[in-house]
């Protein structure tokens, strides 16, 4: 009985056993097949639940005030031609359906390519360490090194043609918002906003990672079917194409806005004085006037007239920069001690700049500070017309700007001198310029019509031809030249009365517009025909705004001319140029170091 018993236990938990341990080996078994399938399914899955969710993201999205569009003020198009403008068909569809197979191309080609930055780096050497030094070899892996680089070339293309459609579908969907009445909440409205977003944040995602996702592709399917729908719903080409011209006309608007503020905003960091310069300034004045009355005279005054000296002029109100164009003139000079230095400021910057010069005296050459205002003649016979010029620039209406052209006037026994703008280096020794026969020509400059260069200007980009009189009396196509070291000879300049010249041009300028404002474009007129060429290495232009001189052009230039907003002296100087300026800058000066003036 006992054993009839343990039998039929035994048999109950066999029975058990099978009966738990059967349909999990089935179960396992059965998954295990199914393993494709489920994977294949997964996505379809996620889909789905992503649907399930959309509605609840579009009613929690608040909605955003359209903004109106100014049209353009002339109709471009007409409505007979409105109908090829835009147009929607299933061949978008078909492209976005055809998603899946692109997906699987395009991942693969991210996963081996679009991370540029390491892996081109590292394939290149790599292929070239590998080169075998057999031909046929070396042949076959040049050529599967170029088909790698064919590749990612049109991986790169296809990438790029993704982000553009992509931008399209985006101004696509914005043009369709547009039509919207402001106050509208309906159900479409939101799936426009949200496919929107969606699309930018795909876009910036690409963008930064140079990767194209499958679900960017999914998005890009979403809004395809949104914009189809918008298209049922707002069937008129016409007002599209009035809507996506409105759009242009806009942004272009902006974008000419934008640029505008740009130039002014870039205008005025060119013009302002830094923190440091106004210190050093403060700190000169203040050491000027404690000196007593005759220690604030520089020596060798009796060489100021002396014509048979070389006379340099600079007219500047900025201590730092007239102190690098003195110095390096005079490091650079073979006969520094028959050099003599004219330097023009205004009575604010008087006291700074002679101090700066007491301090550091100019080696064996004469210098002479002198302030404008003792040319009482120059604010009856100048500034009443300067004043009418209209400018709002300071450096086109400042006195000093415009007394280049009183030369004669300013200095009436010298017979020839160099003018220097205070934001050029010299090189090489100047004196040679003196040496240069001027065929009875005024001022000898370097020409600026070389199409090739930066520096390039034409007469008409700055003069105003289509003015009779300046149509008739001047050829546009004049080769032009630029100020920053000019050679005047004061004798001629005397016999042809140039300064009367110029102010007969500037009464005219200030009745009707002839030219921009500014001191070259009437220096081109009044020194028109009275220009000799100067060999170009006397004088290279462009690094205030430049930053592709050729190193070789600077190295044998004369004088090197930070013409442009950025000087060196302020902190949008281009970098790469400042060093040819700054060491000609005594910073181990107490006053430059006191002032937080360095390198």
């Amino acid at each position: 009985m006992r054993l009839y018993r343990r039998c039929t236990r035994i048999f109950i938990l066999c029975l058990l056993g099978v009966s738990v341990f059967v349909p999990i080996f089935l179960l396992s078994f059965r998954l295990k097949n199914l393993n494709s399938e489920v994977s294949k399914g997964y996505v379809e899955d996620l889909s789905i639940i992503k649907h399930r969710t959309e509605s609840q993201i579009l009613s929690a999205i608040k909605q955003e005030e359209g903004e109106g569009l100014k049209e353009p003020p002339l109709i471009v198009y007409k409505d007979g031609d409105l109908t090829s403008a835009v147009s929607f068909s299933s061949t978008d569809d078909n492209r976005i359906g055809e998603s899946g197979n692109v997906a699987d191309k395009v991942n693969f080609l991210g996963n081996n390519v679009f991370n540029l930055d390491v892996k081109e780096d590292r394939q290149k050497p790599l292929q070239k360490d590998r080169l075998p030094i057999s031909g046929e070899k070396q042949h076959s892996q040049l050529n599967e090194f170029q088909q790698d680089e064919n590749v990612q070339y049109m991986a790169r293309r296809a990438l790029d043609e993704k982000v553009k459609e992509m931008k399209d579908q985006v101004v696509r969907a914005k043009a369709y918002l547009n039509f919207v009445p402001p106050n509208s909440s309906s159900h479409f409205v939101k799936e426009l906003k949200l496919r929107i977003k969606e699309v930018e944040r795909a876009t910036d995602q690409i963008t930064k990672s140079s990767y194209l996702s499958r679900s960017a592709l999914q998005k890009m399917k979403a809004m395809n079917s949104t914009l189809l729908k918008a298209s049922r719903i707002y069937p008129d080409c016409s007002a599209m194409v009035k809507k996506l011209r409105a759009m242009t006309y806009n942004a272009e608007e902006q974008v000419r806005s934008q640029k505008m503020q740009e130039t002014f905003l870039a205008g005025l960091g060119g013009r302002t004085i830094p923190k440091g310069l106004h210190c050093l300034s403060l700190k000169l004045t203040a050491e000027y006037f404690s000196l007593e009355p005759e220690k604030r005279v520089l020596p060798n005054m009796d060489k100021l007239q002396d014509p048979e000296l070389y006379h340099f002029a600079v007219f500047s109100d900025n201590v730092l920069a007239c102190s690098v164009v003195v110095n390096s003139t005079i490091s650079t000079a073979r006969e520094p001690e028959r050099i003599v230095f004219h330097v023009v400021t205004d009575s604010l910057n008087l006291p700074a700049i002679s101090m700066w010069f007491l301090l550091n005296p100019p080696g064996k050459s004469t210098i002479q500070v002198e302030s404008i205002d003792n040319f009482g003649w120059l604010s009856t016979r100048y500034n009443a017309t300067l004043q009418k010029e209209g400018s709002v620039d300071p450096r086109y209406i400042s006195a000093l700007n415009h007394l280049r052209f009183y030369l004669p006037d300013v200095f009436p026994l010298l017979k020839k001198i160099v003018l220097l703008d205070h934001d050029v280096v010299a090189q090489r020794d100047l004196t040679g310029l003196w040496n240069i026969n001027m065929t009875g020509k005024v001022n000898g400059a370097v020409e600026t019509c070389n199409k090739v260069e930066p520096s390039f200007r034409r007469m008409d980009m700055f003069i105003n031809f289509t003015d009779s009189m300046v149509a008739k009396k001047f050829d546009a196509q004049t080769c032009t030249w630029a100020f920053g070291m000019n050679v005047f000879d004061l004798q001629e300049w005397r016999r042809h009365n140039l300064t009367g010249i110029y102010h007969k041009y500037l009464h005219m300028g200030n009745k009707r517009p002839l030219w921009k404002a500014g001191s070259l474009p009437i220096g081109w007129i009044t020194f028109y025909k009275h220009i000799v060429a100067l060999d170009g290495r006397w004088h290279v232009l462009g690094l205030g705004y430049d930053s592709g001189v050729r190193q070789a052009d600077i190295e044998q230039a004369a004088v090197i001319h930070f013409d442009g907003i950025s000087k060196p002296w302020l902190d949008i100087g281009l970098a790469k140029y400042k060093h040819y300026w700054t060491k000609y800058v005594k910073y181990e000066h107490p006053y430059l170091q006191q002032c937080n003036i360095h390198e």
